[in-house]
């Protein structure tokens, strides 16, 4: 293996355990919060999580063996499954961020009617369209024999090996990536940008009347004057670094992959393997990002995953306790004597 190919495969490695480590404490989040439960855009993010957890133990461990022994790993089966696998999970993780956002959409500006406009019920039937989507690209490619082990990006994806099936094939990748990637990166251009749209008209008002204010109390410290005006700022970078951080590690995880895909398409221009497996590294990676970005980095999240561990520790150190006076009363015998 070159040092190319042995950097690739540590970064495989690294992306496969953060992915299982995020997802996992996501879940475990959820499963020990009521309140997290009981709210609506939790099953999109149990959906996507589910997803994530699948890509990494599935299509991640196939491509860092096909990066290792630069060949399919494991039989034509196994590889037509994790195939078949990858594509449902990638169209339907890029689905939820969609649904995702579309939740935030309609929770931003239409707060007043958000909870008869989006239920359990709503959300089931949103996520049902989400698995029937996702679903329906690998069945036709499995169908008509377009999955297998691709050497262009080391792993168990789409694949023509039939020149006859070429114009078919183009065809159908650009309707497939039209309607995952495309459908998902506009969706979530319009939410967002509605939802930073009322953001800023909120805090413009807010900071005129935090102005009104400050301009009414004359005897008021400098120092205070200056935090005031300081969280005026940081109020309107906020949601702005929020909906960027959205819509850009969508774009930065996926873009490469699939235009690359689009790419290879063209027999004019060649594409190193190299870069085939490092746009793949890059898909990877919103495995990883999304429990961050969705979950983790929330407040609700943070104070669930601190309540697990207070729990833990207590659990620990009552059991600790209980074996020192265990072992305390075991030793009243010896001292007697």
């Amino acid at each position: 293996m070159s040092i190319w190919e042995l950097l690739l495969a540590f970064v495989v490695v690294v992306l496969m355990l953060v992915a299982l480590l995020a997802n996992v404490l996501v879940l475990m989040c959820f499963l020990y919060s009521a309140d997290i439960r009981k709210q609506v855009p939790g099953l999109f993010i149990l959906n996507l999580t589910f997803c994530n957890l699948l890509m990494a133990v599935s299509s991640m461990p196939l491509t860092l063996a096909g990066i290792i022994y630069k060949s399919q790993p494991g039989g034509d089966q196994v590889c037509h499954v994790v195939g078949f696998l990858e594509t449902f999970l990638t169209t339907n993780s890029m689905l939820s961020m969609a649904a995702l956002s579309i939740d935030r959409w309609i929770a931003v500006v239409f707060p007043l009617s958000y909870h008869s406009k989006m239920r359990y019920r709503d959300a089931a039937l949103i996520l049902s369209y989400t698995w029937l989507h996702s679903a329906s690209f690998p069945i036709v490619a499995a169908s008509l024999s377009w999955v297998g082990f691709h050497h262009l990006y080391a792993s168990c994806t789409l694949y023509n090996k039939r020149p006859e099936d070429r114009t078919q094939f183009v065809i159908f990748t650009g309707v497939f990536h039209a309607l995952s990637f495309l459908l998902s990166l506009v969706v979530l251009c319009f939410t967002y940008l509605k939802v930073l749209k009322v953001a800023r008209f909120h805090c413009k008002r807010i900071d005129v009347i935090t102005m009104q204010t400050l301009v009414l109390l004359v005897d008021i410290h400098p120092s205070v004057r200056e935090r005031c005006l300081e969280e005026q700022r940081r109020r309107r970078q906020r949601a702005t670094k929020k909906i960027s951080t959205f819509i850009g590690t969508f774009i930065l995880c996926f873009a490469p992959y699939v235009i690359t895909r689009l790419v290879e398409l063209s027999s004019v221009v060649h594409i190193n393997s190299h870069w085939g497996i490092i746009s793949k590294c890059l898909a990877y990676s919103k495995a990883v990002s999304d429990p961050f970005v969705y979950s983790l980095l929330r407040h609700q999240y943070k104070k669930t995953w601190k309540d697990i561990i207070n729990k833990i520790l207590k659990r620990s150190s009552i059991n600790s306790s209980a074996l020192a006076g265990e072992s305390h009363t075991r030793n009243l015998p010896q001292l007697s004597e």
